[in-house]
């Protein structure tokens, strides 16, 4: 890490709230001044933390062009690289160029310019497309697994019509592997960020130690800060809004710009939003999801008449993290639940959110206990179950040994997960697991988790429905 971070200085990036003026002397470090890396084992594992109190909107990490690994800059460096290129551009995405040019990097070995940052790289990811049919088969829900066989599927495609192009360039047979496709996309899926020159993105040392925190009103400031952000922002040449839209980007200067999302006290684990997903998609595209996600969707299998009764589109009919139903899905469910000959006539009302009647409502909160009810008796195990089961995942894990199986209750599951993998283990002793199921069992934590979430959703849909079920009559009568 000190290694990357003397490089990375030597590049230009800089923690520095003001550029730095010239010195003879080599940097030793980019970060120190605003960050520092730092371990957060509850919170997303290695990060960056706040060397200082910052305050919101603050510049806090500066990288140059010239740090940017993209596509451009590698075969701008290697000519042979941008003639193969060239001669497949026409047919292959931005994405699959980058990640071409990322696996030609990495078969440079040592004589790489980016090995600094290279050989600092995870040597394994957990995103969806990861998982094997085990660790996908453990989400349950069709609609998680789909997703995560669709994303796989995808990714295989790509990676054979990028084929004759990595053997022009003569890549190392271990390179030309799925396996390693697999690591680089998902090193370019969890790891870009947004630049108006690529699709794909860039690769941005140091700047990629950020971890996530999801948009959230949370970290707006209150009123009385208002003045000292203003002050920030001209400080820092920036717009005249009153509230940053992203966390960062590239800008005039010719270099990506971060900026603190909120204040911070010094120690504090700096993050990044690098947008708004849900589990699955957070999952899908970075490998993790959170316990709390203001921005989580459940989705429950809808009739067809459902979705085409209104003009909603699918994806906004779903259930909130508190167990409310959106807006959109209770408006397609009241306006679904009236006779088809009355719908012109109080469609007006029911897109203005407007309750239809008592009794049109109940039918609807009943029909949603009903739907959640049985979504959970068809999924093969309960939350309980699923709450029992993370707990040992993670004991598991931590102690990287497999001599508490016995008394756990999960022989029966563990023997299933060491079977799929074609491993034979004696549990009864001090036995180390292998680091290939050390990993496997952190996907199929992930996966475990977040069919838990599931399950948890449309039981506080059940019961925010059953509420309401007893205390609309109880209104009615009052008025």
């Amino acid at each position: 890490m000190e290694a990357l971070l003397k490089w990375a200085a030597q590049l230009g990036v800089s923690d520095s709230p003001s550029p730095s003026p010239p010195s003879s002397s080599s940097p030793s470090s980019c970060l120190g001044r605003s960050l520092v890396v730092a371990d957060f084992p509850d919170a997303g594992g290695r990060g960056l933390a706040a060397a200082r109190d910052l305050r919101r909107s603050e510049l806090v990490l500066r990288a140059p062009r010239a740090a940017l690994l993209t596509s451009d800059r590698v075969t701008a460096d290697d000519p042979r690289i941008a003639a193969c290129v060239s001669a497949h551009r026409p047919r292959l995405s931005s994405v699959q160029i980058l990640i071409v040019c990322l696996l030609a990097e990495v078969g440079k070995g040592r004589n790489s310019v980016w090995y600094p940052y290279l050989s600092q790289l995870p040597s394994y990811y957990t995103i969806l497309a990861t998982f094997n049919d085990f660790e996908v088969e453990a989400l349950q829900v069709d609609d998680a697994i789909w997703v995560a066989q669709k994303a796989k599927s995808a990714i295989k495609s790509d990676w054979e019509d990028a084929m004759p192009l990595m053997k022009e360039l003569e890549f190392k047979p271990k390179l030309l592997m799925f396996k390693s496709w697999l690591w680089a996309f998902a090193t370019v899926s969890s790891r870009t960020l947004h630049i108006a020159w690529d699709e794909a993105g860039c690769l941005c040392p140091v700047g990629d130690l950020f971890n996530y925190a999801a948009p959230d009103d949370d970290t707006l400031l209150e009123e009385e800060d208002t003045a000292e952000l203003t002050k920030c922002q001209q400080k820092n040449e920036m717009t005249n809004s009153s509230e940053r839209l992203t966390d960062g980007g590239y800008e005039d200067s010719n270099a990506y710009c971060l900026y603190a999302r909120k204040n911070y006290k010094k120690g504090e684990q700096v993050l990044l939003g690098y947008g708004t997903y849900s589990n699955l998609e957070l999952l899908e595209h970075y490998g993790f999801l959170l316990g709390k996600n203001p921005n989580e969707k459940t989705f429950i299998e809808l009739d067809l008449d459902i979705c085409s009764v209104g003009t909603w589109p699918k994806d906004l009919m779903y259930i909130h993290p508190n167990g409310h139903p959106s807006f959109a899905l209770l408006c397609a469910l009241r306006l679904w639940s009236t006779p088809t000959n009355r719908r012109k006539a109080v469609s007006h009302q029911i897109y203005s959110g407007s309750m239809l009647s008592t009794e049109n409502e109940m039918g609807i909160m009943k029909w949603l206990i009903s739907k959640c009810e049985g979504t959970l008796q068809q999924l093969p195990t309960t939350v309980e179950f699923d709450e029992s089961l993370l707990v040992f995942l993670r004991t598991i894990q931590n102690s990287s040994n497999c001599r508490d199986v016995k008394r756990s209750g999960f022989e029966q599951e563990f023997a299933v997960f060491l079977r799929f993998h074609g491993v034979e283990l004696d549990c009864s002793g001090y036995n180390q697991l292998p680091v290939r199921l050390l990993r496997s069992l952190e996907r199929w934590e992930l996966a475990v988790q977040w069919r838990c979430n599931y399950k948890k959703t449309l039981k506080k849909c059940i019961s925010y429905c059953e509420s309401l079920v007893h205390e609309l009559p109880l209104q009615l009568n009052q008025q």
